[in-house]
């Protein structure tokens, strides 16, 4: 609860007035501080009348690409059953507020507003929850209230349509390493049957051995998989306009790209951030993509995330996407050429041609995700 300017005016003319009233036997001023106090208390006692209020909300939608639109729909009932709610309300969305009319709501009714919410820059937009503010008639006290949940909003990146995949070189249990597009089926090991196993996979050599019936498990071994890599240091991406990295922004609109192409081909693709921060590897990876922000690491965070990744089975093709203050550190990426085959750079916003770190990388120097969507499609070695 708050008292406004008038309202501790008035308070602290109240209590002069008493003060003076019944020092110098004025009953005149101690009326009148009397009157003072008492519309102070009438002020407090409806300001903290608590209307019951009913907010619910609705994204349409709740996922949206980065300049796409995107709707919230608020709406407000009041389920009193005497008193009319004479309110003002606004409703938080991101940084800005919507004003949402809730004067002289009846009970039992409700009102709607529907806005747009802003999906100019990619992130989260918190919705909510809806401030509600209670005033008296004599604009002495206000009390605010908050009602309803928050609801997210997901802003993604942009996505830029990639016509080639890479197939990979896939590795069998025995060592070897073949270009595969479609992946393969390997053996892995023998278990005992069950009812419902097929028999053409009953090893009949390991059966007569150990009396008893062995199937075989194959696994699929050799299925493309790809590793993007997300270089989200703080010191990868120096240059910001209006507090933004535009370097970082179009990394994450390449990956973005990168993850959906590898999804609408069925293949595995994993999203990896060089600074884990908060743990969102359960969020599914555009929502993760539209969450993440630059954050503080040295070259000695992308040295462990490395050692991390070349100690996880090795896959097919790494995609590393950093910007102009990450061209130093390629050398460590390129020491991964070791576990996966294709080692593919992204440098975002460098000023000049960045050179290759170690034999066998591929190093794009790109504006924007649209440059490295142009640039990933000229590729040939997919």
């Amino acid at each position: 609860m708050g008292i406004t300017a008038r309202g501790a005016g008035l308070l602290v003319a109240a209590v002069l007035l008493l003060g003076a009233g019944f020092r110098f036997a004025y009953p005149e001023l101690a009326l009148l501080g009397a009157a003072a106090a008492v519309a102070v208390g009438y002020a407090v006692a409806v300001a903290a009348w608590r209307p019951r209020l009913e907010v619910t909300r609705s994204a349409d939608p709740d996922r949206v690409a980065r300049g796409e639109p995107a709707h919230m729909t608020v709406t407000v009932r009041n389920t009193g059953r005497l008193r009319a709610a004479n309110l003002l309300a606004e409703d938080r969305c991101g940084a800005a507020t919507v004003a949402v009319p809730v004067l002289r709501l009846r009970p039992g009714r409700d009102t709607t507003v529907r806005y747009a919410v802003p999906t100019r820059r990619r992130g989260v937009v918190p919705v909510g929850p809806l401030r509600v503010i209670r005033r008296d008639p004599l604009g002495l006290v206000a009390l605010s209230r908050a009602y309803g949940a928050t609801v997210p909003v997901w802003v993604h990146p942009r996505i830029h349509a990639l016509t080639a995949v890479p197939t990979g070189a896939g590795r069998s249990l025995d060592g070897r390493s073949d270009s595969v597009p479609h992946g393969s089926i390997t053996f892995d090991s023998l278990r005992e049957y069950v009812v419902g196993d097929e028999l053409r996979r009953v090893h009949w050599r390991t059966s007569a051995r150990v009396g008893e019936l062995m199937v075989r498990e194959n696994v699929d071994t050799s299925l493309p998989r790809i590793v993007v890599l997300l270089d989200n240091r703080a010191v990868a991406h120096p240059q910001r306009v209006d507090g933004v990295a535009e370097s970082f922004e179009s990394a994450c609109e390449a990956a973005a790209s990168v993850v959906t192409a590898a999804v609408r081909d069925d293949l595995p693709v994993v999203l990896v951030l060089v600074a884990p921060g908060e743990d969102r590897a359960g969020e599914p990876p555009l929502d993760r993509l539209a969450a993440v922000e630059p954050i503080d690491g040295d070259a000695e965070t992308l040295r462990t995330s490395a050692s991390r990744l070349r100690q996880d089975r090795a896959g097919d093709t790494l995609v590393f996407l950093t910007g102009p203050g990450g061209r130093g550190d390629l050398g460590q990426v390129g020491a991964l050429r070791g576990a996966y085959p294709s080692v593919v750079v992204a440098v975002f916003g460098a000023d000049g041609p960045t050179p290759a770190a170690a034999a066998g990388l591929v190093v794009l120097d790109v504006a924007d995700g649209a440059g490295f969507a142009a640039e990933w499609d000229g590729v040939r070695r997919w």
